[in-house]
């Protein structure tokens, strides 16, 4: 059965080799045109638009059945196949197990080739492909297709999932600790279904450039409309979980560490983001439209940037899978891809486009936003990618002996210099502060410039005021956190103000926006409290004595000994009051599993509250059972996922396509 689902992954990687090909060979009548945007395909090249089409369905189902073998031999506990053997055990439950598919490299592979093939499978079938012209059909065949190619190559070599044991093992090694949480069956799937989707819109974009039949056709910001939203809905919804999943898993009390996988993910979130603002200038102002294509073809090239940061080998985390060989052949395809990118996108330069309005008209915020997030993402890549600049600069550049590298114990650091977290809140958090401000004001203002109802800018900018004023009366004094709370509260006031028009409320994609543009402000009010206002602290409690953190009182009640499917645990109970009255009990622990030697994991405990929430993590317990305890008042954090939660479902509800009377 495992060869023959690894020979469905050779045939899937053969069907789009062979229609790539054929893609190009059809469009070799082209190349006689002299202008440097080809020509109408001939009448052959239709014909054999139906051969490809078939080819990618049977790509699809190729993708299809040789995922569900794997989740077969995953759900049965069949250690035959190494892949099975090293992330399952028998202790561990069925849905576990099933999402083992996505905890390894090869399986996380073959789950990102799928997303993109149900992507494409899909596609296929709408309307919206069957509305464009041959030429454009083709030249998106051309670049989807070797995308698949290159995933076919990638797992019948590297990433094979299908690899058998020469000998059964009675059992697995079982899953990491750390993945065996409600987030592992939601965060990478739903980010390689992100990734997945916006292979459609890079690969349509660049398609209709060269195809040059925009005046004949859709536009392709409004064909891949679908796929653009739902694929930034998507990677949206798995950032937001991986932050929570961070949250209430590794037991440190917080959601972001700038880890570099972490910083992958949000790279082309980033970029989706700032296209999908100037995606807006093009639609409604006939403007920018070669940048549109870079920015959407350079979030598909950036996904695949992100999965070389986890699978290269390249940066350090706890993340990341290590060197498993793809590192350079995704080096490669993300350098060709980017070059390509920005050949193509000079080509979609308009004659017909307007010049820009100023920076003190909605374009011109709009544009300042992209910026602003385009820059983030710089910022972002180059401290992410910092110990490998710093390493090639000492040891190349600069051409310093080995032997100065080692320690007095031996140990060779390569040079490498990494940036710690400070680095990046000192410096992205103030940018992120200012784009919230930006928010708030934009939709008060003119296209063309000037301002619109004036009297609501104007409660706007009354309500950061006042709201900059209350907060630094009562305390809250940190200049970055006032910015960004201020401005959240007036990004809430705003947008309240909109969602007031009648014509707002009865259009389905500006009210999915406006409502977007809440979660994120909510998401900014989260951050700026929980992070630089959060209370914490590190009692030795014996049972009976009580500790203080913020407004809470903790009592330590209990110390319980108990066994867990393939572990056991300590847990801590403790009773936790405000104000002399009882808000609950946490009982955090601290497990050792069987599978994995001494090595302890913390599972926190916590105490919901949209104010302060109460969390704590069971560090140690000593012979006397005196037990060491974090404990933290986290100030406003679960607005961070109430403000997820809506930018992840509103976008669903606005996949009509816009027209010019969108305000």
């Amino acid at each position: 059965m495992y060869y023959f689902a690894f020979c469905l992954l050779a045939l899937s990687m053969l069907c789009a080799l062979g229609g790539a090909l054929w893609a190009i060979r059809s469009l070799w009548p082209m190349t006689a045109s002299a202008s440097p945007k080809l020509g109408a395909p001939s009448f052959a090249a239709e014909a054999r638009l139906g051969v490809i089409e078939k080819l990618n369905l049977a790509l699809t189902g190729c993708y299809v059945v040789a995922s569900a073998i794997l989740i077969y031999a995953l759900a049965t506990y069949d250690f035959s196949l190494v892949y099975v053997a090293s992330y399952t055990d028998r202790f561990l439950p069925l849905f576990y197990r099933i999402t083992a598919f996505w905890a390894g490299q090869a399986g996380s592979m073959l789950f990102w080739a799928f997303s993109v093939a149900i992507c494409g499978g899909l596609f296929q079938l709408t309307r919206s492909y069957k509305n464009l012209t041959p030429g454009t059909k083709l030249w998106y065949w051309t670049f989807y297709l070797g995308i698949m190619s290159f995933f076919g190559l990638i797992l019948v070599t590297w990433n094979n999932p299908f690899l058998l044991n020469h000998a059964t093992p009675p059992d697995g090694n079982g899953l990491n600790p750390l993945l065996q949480n409600p987030g592992m069956i939601f965060h990478p799937p739903l980010l390689f279904l992100g990734y997945g989707g916006f292979v459609i819109p890079g690969c349509l974009a660049l398609a209709q450039t060269l195809s040059g039949k925009h005046t004949e056709e859709t536009a392709w910001t409004d064909v891949a409309r679908p796929f653009t939203l739902s694929a930034w809905a998507f990677l949206t919804a798995g950032i937001v979980l991986g932050g929570w999943w961070a949250y209430m898993e590794l037991g440190w009390g917080g959601y972001w560490a700038w880890d570099p996988v972490e910083n992958a993910s949000l790279i082309p979130w980033l970029i989706a983001t700032a296209a999908l603002h100037t995606m807006l200038i093009q639609t409604r102002r006939n403007k920018l439209h070669g940048v549109n294509v870079f920015l959407m073809a350079l979030t598909t090239v950036s996904a695949f940037f992100a999965t070389y940061l986890v699978r290269s080998g390249v940066v350090q985390s706890v993340h990341a899978f290590g060197e498993g060989g793809v590192g350079v052949p995704l080096l490669v395809f993300i350098l060709g891809g980017t070059a390509l990118s920005v050949w193509i996108a000079f080509l979609a330069r308009r004659d017909d486009a307007g010049e820009l309005s100023g920076i003190e008209s909605r374009e011109g915020f709009l544009i300042l936003t992209s910026w602003l997030l385009l820059a983030l993402s710089l910022i972002i890549l180059v401290a992410t990618m910092w110990p490998v600049f710093t390493a090639f600069w000492k040891e190349t550049i600069m051409g310093l002996a080995r032997e100065a590298q080692l320690d007095a114990a031996g140990h060779d650091h390569g040079g490498a210099v990494g940036l710690t977290a400070d680095f990046y809140n000192r410096v992205c958090m103030p940018l992120f502060a200012a784009m919230v401000a930006i928010l708030s004001i934009c939709p008060w203002l003119g296209w063309n410039g000037g301002v619109r109802h004036k009297r609501n800018l104007l409660l706007v900018i009354c309500a950061f005021i006042g709201s900059a004023a209350a907060m630094y009366a009562s305390g809250y004094t940190l200049p970055v956190a006032v910015l960004g709370a201020s401005a959240s509260i007036a990004a809430l006031v705003s947008m309240a103000l909109k969602l007031t028009d009648r014509s707002v409320l009865g259009h389905a994609p500006s009210f999915a926006a406006y409502g977007i543009h809440i979660g994120i402000a909510l998401i900014a009010l989260g951050i700026a409290f929980s992070g630089p206002y959060k209370i914490e602290s590190e009692p030795t409690l014996a049972i009976g004595e009580t500790a203080k953190v913020g407004q809470f009182e903790v009592v330590f009640k209990n110390l319980y000994e108990g066994e867990g499917p393939g572990y056991i645990f300590l847990e801590g109970e403790l009773e936790v009051r405000k104000d002399g009255k009882l808000v609950g009990i946490a009982s955090p622990q601290r497990r050792v599993y069987a599978k994995w030697g001494q090595m302890q994991f913390a599972e926190a405990a916590v105490i919901p509250s949209l104010g302060n929430e109460f969390y704590a993590t069971l560090m140690a317990v000593d012979r006397q059972n005196r037990a060491v305890f974090r404990l933290s008042s986290n100030p406003l954090v679960n607005w961070l996922w109430i403000g997820g939660t809506l930018i992840c479902l509103l976008p669903f509800i606005s996949f009509r396509r816009r027209n010019s009377r969108e305000s």
